[in-house]
């Protein structure tokens, strides 16, 4: 599956933005989708992932509650709603299809394909 994500820039601090990632292939619906990050200097890793049909989410303890993860399979599309942006959400954001998960796993390892990144910087 190749991935595709959008959506990223500059934006002040309080601010919001919405990520998104197309999929190509017809077999959508049938992997977990999550999203990860990259700041600099910092080690990739888990922001957001959500279930093959939408149900199921879980998130990172830093961004519960600011971030939300959706998903339209009609789309093949994945979506991440982040709000009330801190400085520290500054970094590359990764969106990767998990494409044998039973239940939502977060490590990066676990994950098969990923897009190549969207840049969001959040200024203080």
């Amino acid at each position: 599956v190749q991935l595709q994500a959008s959506g990223g820039g500059l934006v002040r601090a309080w601010g919001s933005l919405r990520l998104s990632c197309a999929a190509s292939g017809r077999t959508f619906s049938s992997y977990a989708m999550g999203w990860f990050r990259q700041g600099p200097g910092k080690e990739r890793e888990f922001v957001a992932a959500i279930s093959r049909s939408g149900k199921s989410s879980t998130y990172a303890d830093s961004v519960k509650g600011r971030f939300t993860i959706s998903r339209d399979n009609a789309k093949n599309t994945v979506y991440l709603q982040m709000n009330s942006l801190k400085p520290e959400d500054t970094a590359v954001y990764y969106c990767a299809a998990d494409l044998l998960a039973v239940v939502i796993r977060t490590t990066p390892a676990e994950f098969d394909s990923w897009g190549r990144g969207t840049l969001v910087t959040v200024s203080s």
